[in-house]
């Protein structure tokens, strides 16, 4: 079904990059339709995956009491704006902006030719990875509910958490300053809010068990 719509999908790609670059090449016969068909898949699998994990959660739920089917689907729909804030950020900010520096970059050395599978490679795996990160305090939140991480600890290493955020930053797809620095933000903002959410998840976990305790 993707693949029936795969113009609107590369035209949507290919909207973050100034317009004077939008004619992008491809190199050899095969090229412009194995792109097609990668971005298809891509976008075939993100279309799919609300039914995947429904499915999925499908056959979990009667496992579950109703507390922990109530509290897990809370985290998702957390995890589902987290994920499309990021998506929204990464495309309408992060992306206009990098491939704005990056095509304008040294234009009197190098004549730019945008190859096919290395643009869309190179802006799927960015918006993969800043999706990654925005879902960076629901990842929080799962580790502190496993008692693999409190938010004492957190708040007294935060320096440490700062330095390995900016690490991951580097890490991250996107080799240019202004594509780090985008996503170095966020990724900070994150991390200091995942800790004051640690905060507020233990006080509720207290305040739970208390009144179990008195009931």
């Amino acid at each position: 079904v993707a693949f029936v719509f795969h113009d609107g999908i590369l035209d949507w790609l290919a909207r973050p990059l100034p317009p004077a670059h939008r004619h992008i090449a491809a190199f050899g016969v095969a090229e412009p339709f194995s792109v097609s068909l990668a971005v298809s898949l891509y976008a075939g699998v993100l279309l799919a995956l609300p039914v995947i994990l429904w499915q999925m959660w499908s056959f979990l739920a009667p496992a579950l009491d109703i507390a922990a089917e109530r509290r897990i689907l809370v985290l998702a729909a957390f995890g589902f704006v987290l994920g499309a804030a990021g998506l929204a950020f990464g495309y309408g900010i992060l992306l206009p902006r990098a491939l704005h520096w990056l095509t304008s970059y040294d234009t009197t050395h190098f004549r730019l030719l945008i190859r096919a599978s290395s643009y869309y490679s190179f802006v799927t795996s960015v918006l993969l990875g800043v999706v990654c990160v925005f879902e960076t305090p629901l990842v929080v939140l799962a580790l502190v509910n496993l008692g693999v991480l409190t938010s004492a600890g957190l708040r007294r290493n935060r320096r440490r958490g700062y330095f390995l955020v900016a690490a991951a930053a580097l890490a991250l797809p996107g080799p240019d300053p202004v594509t780090t620095v985008l996503e170095l933000l966020p990724m900070w903002a994150l991390f200091e809010g995942s800790i004051w959410l640690a905060v507020l998840a233990e006080r509720r976990a207290a305040k739970l068990s208390l009144a179990g305790a008195q009931a």
